[in-house]
């Protein structure tokens, strides 16, 4: 199936560049991820050298690891759902509290696919949180094509986006 998602090599180049400005700033990130399942962390670790930026990973898929790993509150899952705003939120300062030296985390949760999507959430929605420190995040909801690579290869591209130019 062609899709227009970003390709290993596109996302290996903005790997590059988003360890080059952390290293410029001095800054080292933690991941919380859902629907990337740690493509977000393993696209940035397998390139030489990530170790001095990047502080760790958490892959939470279900709710119950949302809940013990990172801390997200049973009642943002119960209102807003697991593809939210507010848990990606709840979800980026749970990461920051997992890693004593990071100072900068994204969060993603969403749905690949091809199953689980809804009329309010369909397929491709992703909701994604970059905070430096605990607050002012910086949140968005996408809606990306294509099949359950294409949407977290979508997702992983957009998440650098992100850190690139709101970092």
């Amino acid at each position: 199936m062609a899709d227009n998602a970003p390709n290993a090599a596109d996302l290996t180049h903005k790997a590059v560049e988003v360890l080059a400005l952390l290293r410029r700033r001095g800054e080292k990130l933690v991941t919380a991820e859902s629907c990337t399942g740690g493509l977000i962390s393993a696209t940035l670790t397998a390139l030489a050298g990530s170790s001095d930026v990047i502080e760790g990973g958490l892959v939470t898929y279900s709710n119950a690891m949302k809940i013990t790993a990172l801390g997200v509150s049973a009642s943002t899952l119960e209102r807003h759902g697991a593809v939210s705003e507010a848990t990606a939120t709840e979800m980026a300062v749970g990461a920051l509290g997992c890693a004593e030296d990071a100072n900068v985390s994204v969060a993603v949760t969403g749905i690949a696919g091809p199953s689980g999507g809804t009329a309010d959430k369909p397929v491709g929605t992703v909701c994604l949180c970059l905070m430096r420190g605990i607050s002012n995040p910086v949140l968005e909801t996408a809606h990306f094509p294509g099949d359950r690579d294409a949407v977290r290869r979508a997702t992983v591209a957009r998440i650098f986006d992100l850190i690139l130019t709101k970092l």
